[in-house]
């Protein structure tokens, strides 16, 4: 096993872990972003595409959903 299989399995960690996150939509994104983010990085250190790709594209709708969230709670904050 080489030391970025480890950037896999945290990678796997983190996915798997932001299902296991209740209640706090930003929080689950941000465990998904990250486990994105180190599969994006592990598929380049391994230069599989199958990894990359999707795990590319998640990290954009995450990365969407987390600014819209965001800035729904700023609006909503400054209707109050």
């Amino acid at each position: 096993m080489s030391w970025y299989d480890f950037i896999g399995y945290a990678a796997s960690l983190f996915v798997v872990g932001s299902f296991l996150i209740k209640d706090n939509i930003i929080y689950i994104r941000l465990t998904n972003l990250i486990g994105c983010v180190l599969f994006v990085i592990y598929g380049v250190l391994i230069n599989n595409i199958p990894i990359i790709l999707p795990n590319a594209f998640l990290m954009l709708v995450q990365i969407y959903f987390i600014f819209l969230k965001r800035k729904d709670k700023k609006k909503q904050s400054c209707d109050k």
